[in-house]
């Protein structure tokens, strides 16, 4: 049987570290790859000018599937100043290597699943109507458009002439910004499009139904963003109402959003934003499951089959610089995990799961943001877990 390829790209800080911790769970799961290293993140930029290299590009064509580990964004002023030399007068901007990932593949589809794991220290627990501790176990799944709104880059600061003058013809632009010197205006676009905005609505009620949710929640602020919003929730209400009529629609505005979701996390499935708004509402709903040590994630493309898993946390140089690491792998972990149910390999995601469970739930185990410690090098001599030791706990339970 010929193995599957894998495209690695471990990126900065600690991306490798969590990377090859990841690799070796799925290897004790019984998965078996051949995994190809592609080249990304802040070394290229600085070595060569551009974070996401063209062969690694190629690489994704080819094989089109890849984890991806965490980089590090700084700065225009502090990328340019770290660039080599000899390349700092060829008029080279950095962006973003995952970003571009996105756009490059078409990577429109982004899920965020935040999920409960009973015992784990870090969830979200308030009090109920007799002062008693309630702990609600959360179980939602974000679909963040991924490619439009605010993070579709198509954005000026002293906007050319012609911008410039589109945006005079609009009343609003006129009476509320017209005053400003044309120099001194910064402007960044949100673009929705039927098209793309259809297509996240339709993975958002297809994973509902198929997982057996019962809602679907747009999470957006059509009351005040009428054009945008208000056209993903408009077109949310056609779709319910003629291909999905069992499954529940609601919508929330996202300021609201955020309070309720520390009011009654439990009632929300499956829930649908714009790029920025679902990159809010996804942050938020993971700090109730424990924070970036648990937040994974998948971006897709399904008519081409494309799709990278990453974890949702930075580089975190600091921890990188570490003789032995501290930070938590179970969000890169649960990636590889959501990358398996993607090319069809669900009994090894379950297992890997449970695995993963049941160290969290016995509790011997716990990395240092688990005990709630300030991430220093000393938690390992107050007995938090190191990364390697996490990892060996989930392979212990595996076997």
């Amino acid at each position: 049987m010929v193995k599957r390829k894998i495209v690695t790209m471990p990126g900065d800080g600690i991306g490798r570290v969590v990377l090859e911790e990841a690799l070796r769970v799925l290897d004790a799961s019984g998965f078996k790859a051949d995994y190809i290293e592609g080249d990304i993140g802040w070394e290229f930029w600085c070595r060569e000018g551009d974070p996401l290299p063209k062969r690694t590009i190629d690489l994704l064509e080819e094989h089109r599937v890849g984890l991806f580990g965490a980089i590090t964004s700084k700065p225009k002023d502090a990328a340019l100043a770290e660039l080599d030399p000899g390349l700092r007068d060829k008029g080279l901007v950095y962006s973003s290597p995952i970003v571009g990932l996105r756009q490059h593949f078409g990577l429109d589809i982004c899920l965020r699943p935040c999920k409960s794991y009973f015992g784990n220290p870090l969830n979200f627990i308030r009090r109920g109507p007799h002062g008693e501790i309630v702990e609600p176990m959360v179980d939602v799944a974000i679909f963040r458009q991924n490619t439009e709104g605010l993070y579709g880059g198509v954005e000026w600061t002293n906007p050319p002439q012609q911008v410039y003058d589109a945006l005079m013809t609009h009343p609003k632009f006129k009476t509320n910004f017209g005053w400003a010197p044309k120099e001194d205006i910064s402007v960044s676009t949100r673009i929705f499009t039927r098209k793309m905005t259809r297509r996240i609505l339709e993975a958002a009620f297809n994973h509902a139904m198929k997982n057996g949710y019962r809602s679907v929640t747009v999470c957006e602020k059509p009351n005040v963003i009428r054009e945008t919003s208000g056209m993903m929730y408009k077109m949310a209400v056609e779709m319910q109402k003629n291909e999905f009529p069992h499954i529940e629609l609601w919508n929330t505005n996202i300021d609201a959003q955020m309070m309720w979701l520390t009011k009654n996390p439990e009632d929300y499935g499956v829930i649908v934003a714009g790029n920025m708004f679902g990159d809010i509402v996804s942050d938020a709903f993971a700090g109730l499951i424990g924070g970036l040590g648990f937040a994974c994630s998948a971006q897709y493309n399904p008519d081409t089959g494309v799709a990278v898993f990453e974890p949702t946390h930075g580089s975190a140089p600091k921890y990188a610089s570490y003789k032995v690491s501290i930070v938590n792998p179970i969000a890169m972990i649960e990636s590889a995990c959501m990358m398996l149910e993607y090319i069809g390999d669900n009994d090894k995601a379950l297992r890997i799961r449970n695995a993963i469970a049941k160290v969290v739930a016995e509790g011997k185990v716990r990395t240092y943001d688990m005990m709630k410690l300030t991430g220093n090098q000393d938690v390992i001599d107050k007995g938090a877990a190191s990364t390697r030791e996490m990892a060996d706990a989930i392979i212990r339970e595996l076997k």
